[in-house]
């Protein structure tokens, strides 16, 4: 039961298909019954008329018979012979002298006989006055005595005078008895008596087509059913009826069961003959052909309903399946939606209920895919901006790792550029001061470096000013050219002198170029012993060219439409991210230009950038070299008192050499507080201070000195090798205080002292 109500509830078709079906039974056997019921009342009823009228033919029948045996038997006594024998004996009769003399019945015998032969009747029975009855039958073992006993009533009550027709009942047959009074004169002298065997069954029967039944002191003595057996019950049927009083007729009908044959019965009494062997009737009238033909026509019509039902069932199953293969279809789409498959889409075969919903659907799924593919995008670009924080937090972390190390290299480097400096003013011959320049300039190339790769690696805000490309490309080479030259890489520059500069991200274009130059170089290193990359600039009016050619082994030409895609990479895992060009493309489309790769397999790769020409802007000039060293002038210093605060003991005695040399007097201290101890005690003109040392730092020596000194803090000169320290770019801009950074020169230094006498 549970089976079949899940099954039931998990079916649409169920759940159309039972109700209709149930519904089409109940219309089904509710007509067959109301039908059934209406026919077989008026079966009932017409076999109800049909017993009525039959009964009513029974006693019109009856009444014609008689009259017709009445007629037929009363000039029987005016027979001459029956007559002349009447007469002859009239006087016995009359006197009643007792028995007929042997001579006088023998006449009335032979004139008895006479009328059986000649058909008169079956029973002759005469019945003098007094004496006793002569009786003769045509049939010679006939019970005469039998049918006088039976036929006694009807003859006692024909004395009276008046002829009487009865039915009586004797020797196992019917007979119709005619009573007529024999008059002598006026005398009455006797009665005849004429039986005739009844046929008024059969006629019956063929004149209403009912069976009739008669029944004579509880049993039946005459009926027109073809099996006798049937009958058998009958006289207790009639006694239900009529309670067995002569008195009583059981004009209600009832319903009875003959063998397998339905009947409507009527009981009654026939009027021929009084007593107690008065005869009663059963009519009965079959309905059963009709009822069969009923109980046909209802097979029929049960083997049409049911045809019409499985008929009825099977197109509101097509319906339903054609009503909902659209559901269904809509059912299969969902599902594939729900594993992932956007592509499904639901046909929509109208325009009805069902097309407007496959409709909403269709637009759902392509909703749902536009939507997936925008997740899928915004997946992707998540994953390259992840992979770009990776990347920028690892630039950022050796960002710091480079700062930390510029600062410990910008102290030295300080001190060998000042000392070489030095040197070059004193009594040195020639090829020692070729020495010393070497000592410089290699010094000047150190620093370049250093701030060449503190510029690359420190994190910017994106911003776009004017750029010289020119000086952009010399940078990265800085950058690169140890790795280029121990790599047997020749990188060969035509850079246009004249080219305008581009508004533009300075260390994002920067990044651009180093990302291609180092992807030059990491193909030609894994292909062959040495090479050339070449780097040209030039106008391509509108745009500013940069184009960069390598004579590696070329990019693969299934490659070339997917090198800018995140993430694509030739390299071994764990080598590349393939996120470089894809972040070069990204740079040059932002910046409004174009990148543009051209490679051809065995010929190397060449890679065009373009960007817009800045027009109307300054500022693009390339940096003047910084400026030869002047001889310094031994008065400049005269009168003049300055402090020196670094933990830098080699800065301390270059600074205090130099000074010295210029006429300064000069004081140095290796920490804070020995900076503020001689801050309290004399007066300076110039303070140069380091802005990181142990203890106090050049911040806090600051600060407290504009607690007791104020106007001493406007000569305050900051000196620092940490070029990437964004609180210290803060501070100085609030401040407005000049600051140094190592490795400066000399002149740099004198320069910085000039503007602060000039500013006193």
């Amino acid at each position: 039961m549970s089976r079949a109500r899940a099954i039931f509830d998990a079916s649409f078709r169920a759940k159309v298909l039972v109700p209709v079906i149930t519904v089409m039974v109940l219309l089904l056997a509710v007509s067959m019954g109301l039908v059934n019921g209406r026919v077989t009342r008026q079966l009932q009823a017409s076999a109800a008329r049909q017993v009525s009228t039959a009964e009513a033919a029974l006693n019109i029948t009856q009444q014609t018979r008689d009259q017709d045996l009445l007629l037929r038997y009363n000039s029987a006594e005016n027979e001459p012979r029956f007559k002349a024998a009447a007469t002859a004996t009239m006087f016995d009769f009359k006197s009643g002298q007792g028995e007929l003399a042997p001579a006088q019945r023998s006449t009335f015998l032979g004139i008895l006989r006479d009328m059986i032969t000649d058909n008169v009747a079956d029973v002759i029975v005469l019945t003098p006055s007094h004496g006793q009855p002569l009786a003769l039958a045509r049939d010679q073992q006939f019970n005469l005595e039998t049918f006088e006993a039976n036929a006694a009533d009807a003859i006692k009550r024909t004395a009276s005078g008046q002829p009487r027709v009865d039915t009586v009942y004797s020797n196992d047959r019917l007979f119709d008895v005619v009573t007529l009074p024999i008059f002598v004169g006026d005398a009455l002298a006797g009665t005849i008596t004429f039986g005739v065997e009844n046929s008024m069954a059969r006629e019956f029967e063929r004149l209403t087509q009912s069976e009739l039944v008669l029944l004579s002191d509880g049993q039946v003595v005459a009926s027109t059913l073809r099996d006798s057996g049937l009958a058998a019950t009958l006289p207790e049927q009639f006694t239900g009826m009529t309670g067995n009083n002569p008195g009583k007729d059981g004009r209600d009908t009832r319903e009875i069961i003959l063998g397998d044959e339905h009947f409507l019965c009527l009981a009654g009494w026939l009027d021929a003959g009084q007593g107690p062997h008065r005869l009663g009737y059963l009519i009965l009238s079959s309905y059963e052909k009709p009822l069969q033909t009923l109980q046909a026509t209802q097979r029929m019509i049960f083997i049409v309903s049911l045809l019409a039902i499985l008929f009825g069932s099977a197109v509101v199953w097509f319906l339903i399946n054609k009503v909902t293969k659209p559901l269904r279809e809509l059912r299969d789409s969902a599902e594939a939606v729900g594993r992932g498959d956007f592509t499904r889409r639901v046909p929509v075969r109208s325009r009805d209920e069902c097309g407007e919903l496959a409709t909403v659907f269709n637009q759902m799924t392509e909703n749902l895919q536009q939507s997936r593919s925008q997740l899928e995008k915004t997946v992707e670009t998540l994953k390259t901006t992840q992979a770009q924080l990776i990347q920028s937090e690892k630039l950022s972390a050796v960002g710091e790792f480079v700062a930390g190390v510029a600062h410990e290299l910008n102290n030295p480097l300080t001190a060998v550029t000042g000392f070489s400096e030095l040197l070059k003013h004193d009594s040195v011959d020639a090829n020692q001061r070729r020495h010393l320049d070497m000592i410089f300039k290699a010094a000047q190339r150190c620093q370049k470096i250093v701030q060449s790769l503190l510029s690359f690696a420190r994190r910017h805000q994106p911003e776009r000013k004017p750029v010289a490309v020119n000086s952009l490309v010399e940078a990265v080479l800085e950058i690169v050219s140890y790795p280029l030259r121990t790599s047997n890489i020749e990188v060969v520059t035509q850079l246009d002198p004249q080219l305008p500069v581009v508004l533009a991200d300075a260390h994002q274009i920067q990044q651009v170029l180093l990302n291609i130059v180092n992807n030059a170089r990491q193909a030609i290193e894994a292909h062959q012993p040495s090479g050339r990359i070449t780097i040209a600039t030039e106008v391509c009016d509108p745009n500013v060219c940069i184009v960069i050619q390598d004579n590696g082994p070329g990019i693969p030409e299934e490659n070339m439409r997917r090198i800018f895609d995140p993430f694509f990479t030739t390299k071994e895992v764990g080598k590349g991210t393939g996120l470089g060009l894809s972040l070069c493309y990204g740079i040059i489309k932002e910046h409004g230009g174009s990148i543009l790769p051209v490679s051809r397999p065995g010929e190397g790769a060449k890679f065009i950038i373009e960007l817009p020409i800045a027009h109307g802007v300054n500022g693009g000039a390339e940096a003047p070299p910084p400026p030869m060293p002047t001889k310094p002038d031994p008065r400049e210093g005269a009168g003049k008192r300055v402090l020196v605060i670094d933990d830098e003991e080699a800065i301390l005695n270059l600074i205090s050499e130099t000074l010295s040399r210029c006429g300064y007097d000069v004081t140095v201290a290796a920490d804070g507080e020995t900076a503020l101890h001689h801050f309290r005690q004399n007066h300076f003109d110039v303070a140069f201070c380091d802005w990181k040392m142990p203890g106090l730092n050049g911040r806090q020596v600051y600060e407290q000195l504009q607690t007791t000194n104020p106007r001493l803090c406007q000569r305050v000169v900051f000196i620092t090798g940490d070029v990437v320290n964004e609180q210290m770019r803060e501070f100085l801009e609030s401040e407005k205080r000049p600051c140094l950074t190592k490795p400066f020169t000399m002149t740099q230094f004198h320069d910085a002292i000039k503007a602060v006498m000039a500013r006193s």
